[in-house]
């Protein structure tokens, strides 16, 4: 897949899947696969979005990221997309719908085909939509494919409806609208090596930069290491019992028995909440309540193949 970050114009007719995509949920999937299935038609796969999401340079709160670029780009290359334009939102912000048109979908993406959801804004202020854009592309002979929400438990499926249920804890949920489980991946750290001392060693990570941060408290994960998934335990939170100052990410595996993991990238989902953090009377309480929430862990990937059988992409 070719990445640009600039306005450099493309060499072939395109089909162009336009959105911030912030979350990649399953209604984003709706409009890229509108682009992708162009391809039967000579035109390549292509997806116009931004670096940061647009609100913030507006001045406004984008609320936290779901997912990285790194991840993004992956995802979207593994749905068949060919050509991946990665704009800052200041390159087009100030541009009316009728020079956005013209500039970036006639010029440098050639397009053929714009699909869209049917909630996009674009143009100078954001002021023209779905229908404005239909509109101005057919006057250039381009059809435009306007997808209509994805609604599950009658609801449209958004960013938005995703963070709150990460925020609350609902992981499970946010799966559904996104397809795939919230997860994030980051370096394994020293910590103080106290899980070794009870005999569950952990891994510890930090939750990228800007992500959402889930409820604090005790989750069922899968953790993927060398193209395997092993069910996990994961704390998120300040581990009350024996105090951290700050927010921290850590994970047992119970059936994990290899070498230790520092300074590698590691891939944790989180798949379903547990419990809240509590503070236990001391370390042997502690041990006990780790040993049954990972008998718990197994136990729900052994009833919940599906998640054994997520793609992995081959991401360690």
């Amino acid at each position: 897949m070719k990445v640009s970050y600039d306005l450099t114009p493309g060499q072939q007719p395109s089909a162009v899947a336009l959105g911030n995509f912030d979350g990649l949920h399953i209604g984003h999937g709706r409009v890229i696969a509108s682009a992708v299935e162009e391809k039967a038609n000579g035109l390549v796969p292509t997806v116009v979005t931004f670096a940061a999401n647009p609100l913030t340079d507006l001045g406004g709160t984008a609320g936290g990221e779901i997912i990285t670029r790194e991840e993004k780009i992956r995802l979207l290359k593994e749905m068949g997309v060919e050509q991946l334009y990665i704009l800052e939102f200041a390159a087009v912000k100030d541009l009316s719908p009728e020079d956005f048109v013209a500039e970036v979908l006639e010029k440098v993406c050639r397009a053929k085909t714009v699909c869209c959801g049917f909630n996009f804004t674009f143009g100078r202020g954001g002021r023209a939509g779905s229908e404005a854009l239909a509109r101005l592309c057919g006057r250039r002979g381009m059809r435009t494919v306007v997808s209509p929400a994805v609604l599950i438990d009658g609801e449209p499926v958004s960013s938005t409806r995703i963070r709150s249920m990460i925020a609350e804890g609902d992981v499970d949920g946010a799966a559904r609208l996104l397809g795939r489980p919230y997860g994030y991946r980051s370096p394994v750290r020293h910590g103080r090596r106290l899980g070794r001392e009870l005999g569950t060693p952990t891994l510890n990570q930090s939750i990228p930069k800007d992500f959402v941060l889930p409820l604090f408290g005790v989750y069922v994960s899968r953790v993927i290491l060398a193209g395997r998934v092993y069910a996990g335990v994961t704390n998120v939170g300040i581990k009350p019992t024996v105090g951290s100052p700050c927010a921290l990410a850590e994970t047992w595996m119970p059936d994990y028995h290899g070498p230790d993991f520092y300074g590698r990238v590691v891939q944790v989902d989180l798949l379903r909440f547990l419990r809240r953090e509590m503070k236990f009377s001391g370390l042997s309480e502690l041990k006990r309540a780790i040993i049954k929430d990972g008998e718990e862990a197994k136990a729900f990937l052994a009833r919940n193949e599906n998640w054994i059988l997520y793609k992995t992409g081959g991401r360690n």
